[in-house]
């Protein structure tokens, strides 16, 4: 395996709201994650969503293949986005 912290720089758009066994979690999905990152396990990363820098935060499997990343209240609150609403997010470190 790599040598961790290891630089990132992916980028993608989706909307908040993530389905999981029927609830919308007030999350963003990163598609393919398991295959860029190699695991279907959580990953640690640094990352802006709209600008804003979250650091260290975890990206949970889905169990569909992909990564989502959890937006708290007060990150929404910050962002002024609530579900539905599409967010940019950039990669920029991963720490595990």
């Amino acid at each position: 395996m790599t040598d961790l912290p290891q630089p990132l720089d992916h980028t993608f758009t989706a909307p908040i709201g993530v389905d999981v066994k029927g609830e919308l979690w007030q999350c963003v999905e990163m598609p393919d994650s398991a295959d860029f990152f190699g695991t279907g396990s959580s990953v640690r990363v640094d990352a802006t969503v709209d600008e804003l820098t979250l650091e260290n935060v975890g990206l949970m499997p889905t169990g569909t293949g992909g990564h989502m990343l959890s937006l708290n209240a007060t990150v929404r609150k910050r962002l002024g986005k609530g579900l539905g609403d599409d967010v940019t997010v950039r990669l920029l470190r991963r720490l595990s």
